[in-house]
């Protein structure tokens, strides 16, 4: 019977290979994105002088949905 530690062990460095690979493509293309991603009607900007915070509420819940969906469909094969 196999070890399930080793099981968990391959899952998190395959993630971390996988984070990785994601942010360096982020850096590489960084100026290509895509185009409403940040700008969406509930994305909340607070900017004073000093400092500006970012609430991008909108952008979370389209990225969980479209995320869930891609899952979803990958999970029943």
């Amino acid at each position: 019977m196999p070890d399930p530690l080793h099981h968990i062990g391959k899952f998190l460095v395959m993630s971390g290979i996988l984070i990785a690979a994601i942010g360096g493509l982020l850096l590489l293309f960084r100026n290509v994105g895509i185009p409403f991603l940040g700008k969406l009607p509930g994305d909340i900007v607070i900017q004073k002088k000093n400092f500006t915070v970012y609430l991008p509420i909108a952008t979370s819940i389209v990225l969980s949905i479209i995320l869930t969906l891609i899952f979803y469909f990958l999970g029943r094969k």
